[in-house]
């Protein structure tokens, strides 16, 4: 099959779009600079201790801290503090432009109290009355602050993994194992995409966090998916890749709607983990993983993003008691890591945000920061003196058009070298549409380009008419958008 061929097979295929403003950037589509908010409403205990203080059980989960006594004044105090104006507006001075917030289904109780019957919850729906409203409050803070929301399932009904982070303590993946749990879980979620997929600044819903992987997983995810489109049939659906990022980023990138890959990279776990330097761990991410993500990243069409990733390493790999020489253990794979993320990815978020006592600047985006092993600002710094200029766009718009029209002018036939001049001048204003968008300490760029221009194309066809060549006002945009973007720097 020819080039030509190629691109017109590619333009016939189906297209999913969404219906927003197209003259104004979307929050789901810019590329993410994020954190997660660890330990707001699902919890773990070493990253926070006082909602444990009366937990039953293991004190370990969420089901523990219900379990104990003063539950919903402990949790309600919890949320209440966890976040001030100045945490919101630490991250949105730095250029974080996103957060990853990890809730449990019986966090929605108190509006939905079906997502309990018959579940490991049920009973404790009054611990949760509020936590909603609390959530909700997240998300108005994060808007006021020019943040986008990415609500990420994080505890499904019956535990989804084994950990205690996915809300009991039972050591089990139960998620399956019961009609309630399933039903839970799709109550859970239906409501979230019925609820945010209205709010402009919500990039998008996960639909489970770190799931194991099992033959049950990959026909829930399909199923799920399809009934969530029902609802909304364009806002964004994250999915996990069940630590196997090549089978999930066919997935995502087999379908014609907005879904999205979430792979989670550490590197301070496994035995071979600790016998690597951060040194070496950064020159491993430089030779495999950047080009392994960029392969990922190529198969799910771009919609691939690292939902977890920190500064942590193992203190083997520290190699040293000095703390001068740990932190540059540190920042040197941190340094490879943002590389190897930005260049091959639509985004990604760091866990953690913060933790509630002690200094750990692995795990903790503050401290890392303080110790400048993470940058002091994220994303491209904001270039004042740069304009649309419009001399220098038709100066680079005559030479690719020329270059368009003599490639395909002598391999023969008919074209549309229009629509190629269209794409590019729209993919041109497109890059500086997004530079500019309002929000944030540092200029923004688009993530999900692919989304992006299935949705540019689909209002060019209307506009412009439908045409074999429509592929030519995509190379176009592409070329258009690519020179904006190193007129920019």
């Amino acid at each position: 099959m020819g080039l030509l061929s190629r691109l017109q097979d590619e333009f016939k295929k189906p297209k999913y779009f969404m219906q927003a403003d197209l003259d104004a950037p979307a929050a789901g589509s810019l590329s993410h600079q994020s954190c997660d908010l660890g330990s707001w409403f699902t919890l773990e205990p070493w990253i926070v201790q006082r909602p444990y203080r009366s937990a039953a059980g293991s004190k370990a989960s969420d089901h523990d801290v219900a379990r104990g006594k003063n539950s919903q004044a402990i949790l309600e105090d919890h949320w209440d503090t966890f976040m001030s104006e100045d945490d919101w507006g630490y991250l949105a001075l730095r250029g974080i432009n996103a957060v990853r917030i990890p809730i449990g289904y019986y966090h929605l109780a108190g509006q939905e109290p079906r997502v309990l019957d018959g579940t490991d919850f049920d009973g404790y729906g009054a611990c949760y009355a509020a936590a909603w409203q609390y959530i909700k409050n997240a998300i108005e803070a994060a808007g006021r602050h020019g943040l986008g929301v990415l609500i990420d399932l994080h505890a499904a009904a019956g535990g989804q993994n084994k950990d205690s982070h996915s809300g009991t303590s039972s050591g089990e993946v139960r998620m399956w194992a019961s009609q309630a749990n399933l039903n839970s879980t799709s109550i859970a979620l239906q409501f979230l995409v019925r609820h945010l997929s209205v709010i402009p600044h919500c990039i998008g819903v996960e639909l489970l966090n770190e799931p194991a992987n099992n033959n049950n997983l990959q026909g829930w995810y399909e199923k799920t998916i399809a009934c969530l489109r029902r609802i909304s049939p364009d806002f964004p659906v994250y999915i996990s890749d069940a630590w196997d990022l090549p089978w999930y980023a066919k997935l995502v990138g087999e379908r014609p709607d907005f879904v999205v890959v979430d792979t989670h990279v550490y590197r301070t776990f496994t035995v071979d983990d600790r016998q690597k330097s951060g040194d070496e761990h950064a020159a491993l991410i430089r030779s495999q993983l950047k080009g392994n993500l960029a392969e990922m990243s190529k198969r799910a069409r771009g919609n691939l993003v690292v939902g977890e990733w920190s500064a942590a390493l193992h203190p083997s790999s520290l190699r040293s008691d000095d703390a001068g020489e740990q932190d540059r253990q540190r920042r040197v794979f941190v340094q490879a890591q943002l590389e190897c993320f930005e260049e091959h990815t639509a985004g990604w978020f760091f866990w953690t945000y913060k933790k509630e006592t002690g200094w750990d600047a692995g795990w903790s985006m503050r401290n890392a920061n303080k110790a400048e092993i993470l940058p002091q600002s994220f994303g491209k710094k904001r270039n004042t003196h740069v304009v649309r200029d419009h001399s220098k766009k038709h100066t680079m718009l005559t030479q690719a058009l020329e270059q368009h029209t003599r490639y395909w002018t002598e391999r023969g036939g008919n074209y549309e070298f229009w629509r190629f001049e269209d794409g590019f001048s729209q993919g041109w204003e497109d890059a500086f549409l997004f530079i500019s968008f309002p929000h944030g300490a540092t200029a923004s760029e688009l993530g999900f380009r692919g989304e992006w221009l299935k949705r540019r194309t689909v209002r060019h066809t209307r506009d412009r008419g439908p045409s074999d060549f429509e592929w030519e006002f995509e190379h176009g945009w592409n070329e258009g958008h690519d020179a904006a973007m190193s007129v920019y720097g």
